[in-house]
């Protein structure tokens, strides 16, 4: 480990061999968790490539539960949506609100996701309060997935390999240090949906998430970064400025800026849009899908929805999707998609 160290010090990228010798190092018990740590800043200062956290990603994977999902046997496109965190800004958990549009609107949504690292409530969190089981068997998984289009896959039980490094990455988390693993969550759904949505909490990461899942074979993706005044931006579409996408399309990346004020929905104070506790959260996706919450939480539930259905390829442009999203929160469809799954006994 020390040796890579010292690449990574002197701004070399590491090779596949050096990357899967660093995850066995990584997951070992015999090996200090300082050495680990110190490999991982090493990592995160240098910088990770494309390569590298593709690296990472199949090798993880491959020590994953595969949850042995047959698209031809869903009844929608399969799409994923999930933030990387990291951003600072403590919202209320706006993937997870989604899930239930997205479902409702004819996508099949497998929810890749995890208990709160940093932030007060992470996907796992909030589905909790929302008395959603989170801790599904993969035939359960691919039973709700099948009957109500909408499914949570935690990432701690579908993949054990973290528990070895659960506490470090906690200890780093609370010295507000990143590592690759604050990049790898959106990734490592080991469902391999062909349609991703994902945030990103740094605008340099669209394209490179982009190239990684390109090298995964995905077939469409939007990879956001969003910009709101006086922050450092989100992992999330944006209501309160322009957002960077990189899109993946069969296989070619391209990047635009997309700014949400072009499609009618309004600027917002960042303030509107911050959550609290799993419960306060929990509470707040009851009210947006009920249609009791209006305002910038709503508007921002629309925008990151729209996205949704234009990458699962239901809807052909963002206006379209901004008006199906609304469509589905509205006839109370969405919400019958979050009571399925807090009645589901699988």
């Amino acid at each position: 480990m020390n040796a890579l160290i010292e690449k990574l010090r002197a701004g070399t990228d590491l090779p596949p061999n050096d990357i899967r010798y660093a995850i066995t190092m990584l997951l070992a018990d015999k090996v200090a968790d300082e050495t680990k740590a110190e490999f991982l800043t090493a990592l995160q200062e240098k910088g990770e490539s494309a390569e590298e956290i593709y690296g990472f990603v199949e090798d993880l994977m491959q020590r994953a539960v595969d949850p042995e999902i047959e698209t031809a046997n869903l009844p929608g496109p399969m799409i994923d949506v999930c933030g990387t965190g990291g951003d600072g800004l403590d919202f209320f958990n706006v993937s997870t609100t989604i899930m239930f549009i997205l479902a409702a609107g004819g996508a099949v949504v497998v929810k890749h996701g995890n208990r709160s690292v940093t932030s007060r409530s992470g996907s796992a969190d909030v589905l909790e309060s929302l008395g959603i089981r989170i801790q599904l068997e993969p035939h359960q998984l691919r039973e709700v997935l099948q009957r109500h289009g909408v499914g949570f896959v935690f990432a701690r039980k579908y993949h054990p390999a973290f528990r070895a490094i659960a506490q470090m990455r906690e200890k780093l988390a609370r010295e507000n240090k990143r590592s690759v693993f604050s990049l790898l969550g959106p990734l490592l759904n080991p469902a391999r949906p062909p349609h991703q949505l994902i945030g990103v909490y740094a605008p340099q990461l669209t394209g490179t998430f982009a190239e990684v899942l390109r090298r995964l074979g995905r077939k469409r993706a939007w990879i956001v970064h969003g910009l709101a005044e006086g922050t450092n931006g989100m992992d999330d579409v944006s209501i309160c400025g322009a957002t960077t996408v990189a899109e993946l399309e069969e296989d070619k990346i391209s990047s635009a800026i997309l700014d949400t004020q072009w499609l009618g929905l309004e600027r917002c104070p960042l303030e509107e849009l911050r959550g609290g506790t799993p419960d306060e959260n929990a509470a707040t996706i009851v009210g947006i899908l009920s249609g009791e919450i209006k305002g910038a939480k709503r508007e921002m539930t629309i925008a990151n929805a729209a996205a949704g259905f234009v990458v699962a390829g239901i809807v052909s442009e963002m206006r379209h999707g901004i008006e199906f999203a609304r469509e589905q929160i509205d006839s109370g469809r969405a919400l019958e998609k979050l009571q399925a799954l807090q009645n589901f006994s699988g």
